[in-house]
């Protein structure tokens, strides 16, 4: 995934190049970078969390992000745009998380548990905006999965 908000699922075996010089895998947007790779346990039960430097967290399942080899992926969250010149709204995380894992969501120093019960109001399909998260938790700075 992008903090442009793109991305998309990638089997191991399509990170493996031949040549010395690499492989171009994600195609990343201008102004953009690249966020950590996360691992899958499975396909058809883990859902995505991804959270917005605006503080909006969103969850979806997994399958609605598509299998590439290779490319800039889809919308994984919206975002807003900024004023002219400026660069909006990022996506600040995103994690995988297994059926029945906890969700904790660092903002600087604090941070929450959300258990599986308490996700369900950030739940939604691909693409769309996510809910707010509680006061003094918007500024995330990342995600972990608690199992």
């Amino acid at each position: 995934a992008t903090d442009a908000g793109h991305g998309f699922v990638v089997e191991a075996g399509d990170l493996i190049a031949r040549n010395r010089a690499g492989k171009a895998v994600l195609t990343v947007p201008a102004g953009a970078q690249v966020l950590p790779p996360q691992l899958v346990h499975d396909r058809g039960s883990d859902q995505v969390a991804a959270v917005t430097s605006g503080g909006r967290l969103l969850l979806f399942p997994l399958r609605e992000l598509p299998l590439l080899a290779r490319g800039k992926g889809v919308r994984i969250i919206g975002l807003r745009a900024g004023a002219k010149g400026a660069r909006g709204e990022r996506l600040a995380a995103v994690a995988v998380l297994p059926a029945g894992a906890h969700l904790k969501v660092h903002a600087g120093k604090h941070f929450r548990h959300f258990k599986p019960a308490e996700l369900a109001p950030f739940e939604g399909e691909r693409a769309r905006r996510g809910a707010a998260l509680p006061r003094g938790f918007q500024g995330v700075t990342s995600l972990e999965v608690v199992t």
